[in-house]
Parts: C-alpha cells; sequence; structure tokens
C-alpha cells in the first residue's frame, strides 16, 4: 500500500489555503532538522510553529488554532511543504489546471448533447418535455 502523503491527507481548503500562502511567501522560515522531518515558521494571524514529518504525516504539527492538538494537516503545514518542494506546488497546480480544462471541455459536449436532443424532438415532444421539466421543478421546489 502507498504511503499517504501530506497532500493527500489535506483537505481541499487546506490545500488551496496553503498554495495561497506558499504564493504569498508566508513562510518565514525552515530547515531540515533529521530524515524525512522540517521544522519552520509560518505568518498567519499569527507566527505559528510548524513541523512536517514526510514519513508520518500526522505526526506533523503547527500551533494554529486548527490543528493544535489535533492530528490534522492544515494549510500552514501545506505552504511549508510546498516552500520546501516548489516543484510539487507547481506539479499540484498544473493537474488543477489540466482537471477544470477537461471539465470545461466536458461540459460543453454535454450541453452540446444536450441541444441535439432538442432539437431532434418535435413540437409535441418538447411541449411534453417543458410540462414535466415544469411539473418536476415545481415539486422539488415545494419538497424543499
Amino acid at each position: 500500500m502507498a504511503k499517504m502523503g501530506l497532500i493527500d491527507l489535506a483537505s481541499a481548503n487546506s490545500l488551496w489555503r496553503g498554495m495561497d500562502y506558499f504564493e504569498q511567501k508566508k513562510v518565514l522560515l525552515w530547515s531540515k532538522t533529521g530524515q524525512g522531518t522540517f521544522d519552520g515558521k509560518v505568518q498567519g494571524n499569527s507566527i505559528y510553529q510548524v513541523h512536517l514529518d514526510e514519513d508520518h504525516p500526522r505526526r506533523s504539527t503547527c500551533t494554529c488554532p486548527f490543528a493544535d492538538g489535533r492530528r490534522v494537516i492544515c494549510k500552514h503545514m501545506i505552504a511549508m511543504y510546498f516552500t520546501i518542494y516548489p516543484d510539487i506546488a507547481k506539479e499540484v497546480l498544473e493537474e488543477a489546471e489540466k482537471w477544470e480544462k477537461e471539465e470545461a471541455e466536458r461540459e460543453q459536449q454535454h450541453y452540446a448533447e444536450i441541444e441535439r436532443y432538442v432539437k431532434s424532438l418535435s413540437k409535441a415532444q418538447l411541449q411534453e418535455e417543458l410540462l414535466r421539466y415544469i411539473v418536476e421543478s415545481e415539486q422539488n421546489r415545494n419538497y424543499w
């Protein structure tokens, strides 16, 4: 089984906020403290002490209110990780941009399929589909 890394364990919010902190250069300093371990300081609402453990990511710590005393990955840890490994930050951004481009293409293809379907219907079929859609929309609105 592949080991789960810091990025894999971070929530999407922590990942992208960490990317913001990395890009804003909020990591004040960091140093390698051992095999796969690093300590540093990251500027947030305060200056937070961050410890990263690459081999055991859940042992990573931060003194911020979100992570202090919990086994979670926070934005400060991600910011420091990306500062240590900027190529990984670049890779994450490139993957996200690729996914977004592919998603936009899938959405465009989906709408083209809908348009082809609608144009293939007769007037009576269109009226029937429209009526069904309006009734379902009303039922859903009243349900919620």
